[in-house]
C-alpha cells in the first residue's frame, strides 16, 4: 500500500471514529474467509460495519477522537467492528463471538466511555431500538385498555341490573 493509499485509510477510519456509536474491538484468530463473510453480512444486515486494517494506522486514525483510550488494544489480529447505533455493532459481534471460538471480544468504545469484555457483553445483551419501542407502545396502550373496560364495566353492570328487575317482574 502506497503512502497515500495509507494516509487515505487513516483520514477515513479518523472520521468513522469521530461519528459513529460503538466501536468494539476483537481479536481474529484464525477465521476462513467464509466465517469472515458470514460476519461481515450479519453485521451489515444490522446496520454495522467490520473493518480490518493495520494497527499502526488505526493507532494513527484513533488520535484525537473519544476512542483514543482504546488505543492498547490494537496489538495482534485485530477487527474493527462500529455502528452508530450503540448496540447493534455490540451485540453481532458476541452472538458470533458465542458461536465461534476464533474471535475473541478485547473490548471498544461508546462515545468517550471505555468497555472491557464484560462492557460490551453487557451492552449487548441491552434490547435493540426496535424491542424497546415495541415495549413502550405496549406500555402506553395498557392503560387505554384498562380504561376503556373501566367504562364500559359500569354500563354492564346497569344493564344486568335492570334485566334481573324486568326478569324478576315478569316472573312474578
Amino acid at each position: 500500500m502506497d503512502r497515500a493509499r495509507k494516509q487515505e485509510l487513516v483520514t477515513s477510519l479518523n472520521s468513522t471514529f469521530k461519528n459513529v456509536g460503538t466501536v468494539v474491538v476483537t481479536h481474529n484468530l484464525g477465521l476462513t474467509v467464509s466465517q469472515m463473510t458470514d460476519l461481515r453480512i450479519r453485521m451489515a444486515e444490522e446496520g454495522a460495519s467490520l473493518k480490518v486494517a493495520k494497527n499502526r494506522l488505526v493507532k494513527l486514525a484513533v488520535e484525537g477522537t473519544d476512542a483514543e483510550a482504546i488505543k492498547d488494544m490494537f496489538t495482534g489480529p485485530t477487527v474493527l467492528a462500529y455502528s452508530e447505533d450503540p448496540i447493534s455493532a455490540a451485540k453481532v459481534v458476541s452472538k458470533f463471538a458465542k458461536e465461534n471460538d476464533k474471535l475473541v471480544v478485547l473490548g471498544g468504545t461508546m462515545g468517550s466511555t471505555v468497555l472491557d469484555q464484560a462492557g460490551v457483553k453487557a451492552l449487548a445483551d441491552l434490547p435493540s431500538l426496535d424491542e424497546l419501542r415495541a415495549k413502550l407502545v405496549g406500555m402506553i396502550q395498557t392503560p387505554a385498555t384498562r380504561i376503556a373496560g373501566i367504562l364500559q364495566a359500569p354500563g354492564g353492570q346497569v344493564a344486568r341490573v335492570l334485566n334481573a328487575y324486568a326478569s324478576k317482574g315478569e316472573a312474578a
